[in-house]
C-alpha cells in the first residue's frame, strides 16, 4: 500500500488521456465537416480597392484659365499569357511566342524567354506588353491564341511625353513614384485602399462588418509656365545641334517669391517609355541632383559681400599683375591677361580673377565664409522634388589660403544650378532670399491648398550693396563679356562664367582639371525692377567661353519672356 499515491496519479493520467483522445476523435473524425464549416464560416472576408492616383497639371493663362495635363490615369489594354494554359491546350511556347511577335512587333526570343521563365517560376500569368493600341487589341481578339489573355488596367500616362519629364518623374513598376514630383509627392498622390468586409458565423450570420472608404489621391498644379518651359527645352535642343553640348540646364523663376517658371534639362526622356532607358543617369534632374563649379558667375556673390561690408566700393582700385602666387600655386586671369590699374566695376566687366581674389582678401576668410553660408551654398534649397543633393564643400572649408582664393572666382567651390539660381535671386530681390517652389496648389476632395511662398524678411545684404552690384552687372552686359545677352531697349544684369571641369566630376580617378568646361550665364531683367531670373548652364559646348554659348541663349529667352509678358522697355531703341 505504500505506492497507492503513485498508482492513483497513474490511474488519473490514464483516464485523462482516454477522455482527450475521445474528444479529438469527435472533433477530427465524427464532427469533422461541422467544425470545418464553422472555421470557414468565421473566416474574415475583405474586398480591397485602391483609390485613384492623383494627377498633375499646369495652368495655362490665356483669356480663360485652362488646365494642361502632365500626368494622368488612363485605362489601357495589356496582354499576358498563362504558361499553364498554353501547355494544357497542347501548344508549344515557341509557336505562341512567334504568333505574338508578329502581332505585337516585338522580339520573338524576348517573348519566349518571358514565357519560359514564367513556367520555371510557376507563375500563373506573365505580362508580355502593356499600352496596346486598338489595332493590336483587335488582332489579338480575333486570333484567340491559347493561354493568351487581354485585360484592361489603369496605367499612368504622360500626355506631353518628354515635356518637363525631369520635373515630373514617373510611376515605377512597383506603382511607386520615381524622381521629381511623382517621387516627392508619392504619398499625396497615392490614393488609400478602401476595404469592405467582415466576419460571418458558420450559419451565414454577419457577426462583424468592416468598412473603410476609398480615398483618392491629391491632384497637383505646378508653377511652371508652359510657354517658357517649352521654349527653354527648345533652346537646349538647338544648343545640342549648334554647340554640341553634352548636357544643359535652364532655370527661370520669379525672384520675389521663388516661383519656378521653367526647369529644363537636356537630355530628357519619355516617361511613358522609361523602361527603354538603359542609363539611369538620364532620369536625374541635373538642376538639383548634380553639383558643379560655377566659375565667374560666382563673382557677383564675392563682390556684393565686399560692397556690403564696405571693404570695397565700385570705384576701389587695385593693380592687376596678371598672376597671384600662393605657396606652390599660381592663379592667372583668363587667357593669362594682365590688366594693370583697375576698379571693382572693371573687375566684373572684364571678369578678372585676381580682382575677385583682391575682394576676398579685403573681406577676410571667415567673413567671406559667413556670406557664402548666408547665401545658402551649404544647404539644399528645399524644393519639393525628389533627390535634391548639395555639397558640404569639405575641401573648401579646410581653410587653405588657395581654396579661398579660387573660390572667390567660382573654382574649387561646388553647388547645384538651383543653389546658384537662388543666390543670384537674392540680389534680384533686394537682398531677401525666397525659397524656390514648384507646386502651386494641392487639390484634395475639391479643396485647394495654395502654396505660400517662403521669403525671408531678413536682409542677407543691404539694398545699397544690391543696387551697386546690379549696376556693375549691367556693365557686364553693356560693356563686358555679356554683350550677347543684351535685349535692345532693356537693362539686363548678368554675368558669364566658364569653369574647367574637374576629372573627379567626369568619373576619372585623378586630381586636377580636364580640358572640358561648364559654361554658364545667369542674370535678371528688367535690372532695376526684376520680373525674372534666368540661369543657363551648358555642359562642355564647343565654344571657347560662355560669352559665345550660354549668354546668347539667355538673350533669346529673355527677349521671348519680355515679349510674352509685354514688359515695357526701359529706354527707346535707336533705329539703325
Amino acid at each position: 500500500m505504500k505506492f497507492w499515491r503513485v498508482n492513483l496519479v497513474l490511474i488519473f493520467l490514464i483516464i485523462f488521456g482516454l477522455a482527450l483522445s475521445a474528444k479529438l476523435f469527435l472533433i477530427q473524425i465524427r464532427d469533422h465537416e461541422y467544425w470545418k464549416a464553422l472555421a470557414q464560416g468565421q473566416q474574415k472576408f475583405f474586398d480591397q480597392k485602391e483609390g485613384k492616383r492623383g494627377e498633375i497639371f499646369l495652368e495655362i493663362q490665356n483669356n480663360d484659365v485652362k488646365i494642361l495635363p502632365l500626368a494622368i490615369n488612363k485605362e489601357e489594354e495589356l496582354v499576358f499569357v498563362s504558361p499553364f494554359d498554353i501547355s494544357k491546350k497542347g501548344k508549344d511556347f515557341e509557336e505562341v511566342a512567334k504568333e505574338l511577335s508578329q502581332i505585337l512587333k516585338e522580339d520573338e526570343n524576348s517573348i519566349l524567354e518571358k514565357i519560359q521563365q514564367g513556367e520555371k517560376d510557376e507563375s500563373l500569368y506573365v505580362l508580355i506588353k502593356n499600352r496596346l493600341n486598338s489595332e493590336e487589341v483587335g488582332i489579338l481578339k480575333k486570333a484567340n491564341l491559347p493561354g493568351v489573355h487581354l485585360k484592361k488596367e489603369n496605367l499612368r500616362y504622360y500626355p506631353q511625353e518628354e515635356f518637363a519629364s525631369k520635373v515630373i518623374g514617373f510611376l515605377g513598376g512597383d506603382s511607386g513614384g520615381q524622381y521629381g514630383i511623382e517621387g516627392y509627392y508619392n504619398e499625396n498622390l497615392t490614393g488609400s485602399e478602401g476595404i469592405q468586409g467582415g466576419e460571418r458565423s458558420a450559419w451565414g450570420y454577419l457577426i462583424k462588418l468592416t468598412s473603410k472608404p476609398i480615398e483618392e489621391g491629391s491632384d497637383l498644379i505646378l508653377t511652371l509656365d508652359y510657354n517658357i518651359q517649352f521654349t527653354a527645352e527648345k533652346l537646349l535642343k538647338e544648343a545640342k545641334e549648334e554647340l554640341g553640348i553634352e548636357g544643359g540646364q535652364i532655370i527661370v523663376g520669379d525672384p520675389k517669391d521663388g516661383k519656378i517658371l521653367a526647369m529644363a534639362d537636356f537630355p530628357s526622356f519619355n516617361p511613358n517609355q522609361y523602361t527603354k532607358e538603359s542609363d539611369l543617369e538620364v532620369f536625374k534632374n541635373s538642376a538639383i541632383q548634380k553639383i558643379f563649379e560655377p566659375g565667374s558667375v560666382f563673382k557677383p556673390i564675392t563682390m556684393v559681400a565686399g560692397l556690403d561690408t564696405k571693404k570695397v566700393t565700385p570705384e576701389t582700385k587695385y593693380v592687376d599683375e596678371g598672376i597671384i602666387k600662393i605657396g606652390g600655386y599660381k592663379i592667372y586671369n583668363y587667357g593669362q591677361r594682365t590688366w594693370g590699374n583697375q576698379t571693382m566695376n572693371e573687375v566684373l566687366e572684364k571678369s578678372i580673377n585676381t580682382g575677385a581674389v583682391f575682394v576676398e582678401r579685403q573681406i577676410g576668410h571667415q567673413t567671406f565664409l559667413n556670406y557664402i553660408e548666408k547665401f545658402g551654398f551649404f544647404d539644399p534649397t528645399g524644393i519639393t522634388l525628389q533627390g535634391e543633393v548639395f555639397s558640404t564643400n569639405s575641401n573648401f572649408k579646410k581653410g587653405y589660403e588657395v581654396n579661398f582664393a579660387t573660390a572667390s572666382f567660382g573654382q574649387g567651390i561646388e553647388m547645384t544650378p538651383l543653389q546658384l539660381f537662388r543666390a543670384i535671386s537674392v540680389i534680384a530681390n533686394g537682398g531677401k532670399m525666397a525659397n524656390p517652389y514648384i507646386v502651386k496648389k494641392i487639390i484634395k476632395d475639391e479643396k485647394e491648398i495654395i502654396t505660400q511662398p517662403k521669403v525671408s524678411q531678413n536682409l542677407i545684404v543691404s539694398q545699397d550693396a544690391v543696387n551697386q552690384v546690379t549696376s556693375m552687372m549691367i556693365n557686364v552686359i553693356e560693356k563686358g563679356y555679356g554683350k550677347t545677352a543684351k535685349v535692345p531697349g532693356y537693362y539686363i544684369a548678368g554675368k558669364t562664367g566658364t569653369a574647367q571641369i574637374p576629372f573627379g566630376a567626369l568619373g576619372i580617378n585623378r586630381s586636377g582639371y580636364s580640358d572640358k568646361t561648364w559654361q554658364t550665364f545667369v542674370g535678371f531683367a528688367p535690372a532695376f525692377n526684376p520680373r525674372f531670373v534666368i540661369l543657363v548652364k551648358l555642359d562642355n559646348p564647343k565654344s571657347r567661353t560662355a560669352e559665345y554659348s550660354a549668354a546668347p541663349i539667355f538673350g533669346k529667352l529673355a527677349k521671348y519672356i519680355i515679349g510674352l509678358w509685354q514688359i515695357p522697355p526701359d529706354q527707346e531703341v535707336e533705329e539703325k
